[in-house]
């Protein structure tokens, strides 16, 4: 405490204003010298308490920010005294409670970043790989011709599928960086997902698969059209790939006072229990996932409606079929 200048000064003026009053105390009378005395012996005792405590107050906030440094839990140090050292204490707490926060949250990005990287570099080594080893087959000039068309094709679809993984993740990761701006316009819900069927109508076909549609032409929701026909078009597509041939796709419309969703059914064969709360995680491939799925589908549709007051969740049921429902939820005013 008394290493500090200022408080040096402060006890030399202290002092020399002591000695002064009490020298002309004493010169009127001596006991008044006496009381004198007594009074500045009380006086710079008291001072020299408060001020001792303060500083062990001031230094137990030095050690509580050495130790937020070092990385140790945060503590609470707020008092319900009143007093700028309270206010002090209250502001600090806040102040290094945010940085905790974000530090946790920084480490958690950091680790899915991680994550991420690891799951791209996987998805994208096993296409890699399988068209080196084709290219180095069709190296040999002996190579009948239809084994070289069969290589060919089969390296422009291993380069599409790159293509839409690359694609999709940047769609993503501008989505989550929230540098795509959603357009808020009135749109036809019939509209979306006639052009949501459009591009799978054919697979549909090729499966022998029944489709039921059922929406109200007077259904409006707002939204940004092109991002949320994506959306339901990743949906759609998934319960497609997972119905057998001769199966059943079912698309229905409702609304409530609360909001308005599209009901999309299909009669595949389920998604179990163990995979049921992961589906919408990035990179996730399910027990029933085909060979040439990459897990982003999912995941891309939920982030681009909640982002977009909407939501999409799923009901299945094993040997049954799995039932997915879009909701848009209405703003109340």
């Amino acid at each position: 405490m008394f290493k500090n200048k200022e408080i040096q000064k402060l006890c030399m003026y202290s002092l020399v204003i002591s000695i002064m009053g009490i020298t002309i105390l004493w010169m009127i009378d001596w006991k008044a010298g006496i009381v004198g005395v007594a009074m500045v012996f009380l006086l710079l005792s008291t001072f020299f308490v408060f001020t001792r405590k303060r500083y062990q107050d001031i230094s137990k906030l030095a050690y509580y920010l050495a130790s937020v440094y070092s990385g140790q839990p945060t503590m609470d140090i707020r008092d319900n005294v009143e007093g700028e050292l309270s206010i002090l204490k209250n502001d600090i707490y806040k102040v290094t409670l945010t940085l905790s926060e974000q530090s946790t949250h920084l480490k958690k990005e950091k680790q899915y970043l991680a994550d991420t990287l690891s799951n791209i570099s996987h998805q994208l080594k096993t296409p890699l790989t399988s068209m080196f080893v084709m290219a180095d087959l069709l190296n040999n000039p002996s190579l009948p011709k239809d084994k070289r068309e069969e290589f060919l094709g089969k390296i422009i679809n291993q380069l599409k599928r790159i293509e839409w993984l690359v694609t999709s993740l940047l769609k993503l990761s501008k989505i989550e960086v929230q540098s795509v701006i959603f357009k808020k316009e009135l749109v036809s819900v019939k509209k979306m997902i006639n052009k949501a069927l459009e591009p799978l109508l054919v697979p549909m076909e090729l499966k022998n698969q029944e489709l039921s549609f059922s929406c109200k032409e007077d259904l409006f929701v707002y939204g940004d059209e092109n991002w949320t026909v994506e959306a339901i078009l990743n949906v759609m597509k998934n319960g497609i790939e997972h119905t057998p041939v001769g199966g059943r796709i079912a698309i229905l419309c409702e609304e409530t006072p609360l909001f308005t969703q599209i009901v999309i059914s299909d009669s595949g064969e389920g998604i179990s229990p163990e995979d049921a709360p992961h589906i919408f995680e990035r990179f996730y491939k399910g027990k029933n996932a085909g060979a040439d799925s990459i897990g982003i589908g999912l995941a891309m549709s939920k982030t681009i409606l909640q982002s977009q007051n909407a939501d999409v969740f799923m009901e299945s049921q094993m040997g049954v079929g799995t039932t997915f429902k879009i909701k848009f939820y209405k703003q109340i005013i």
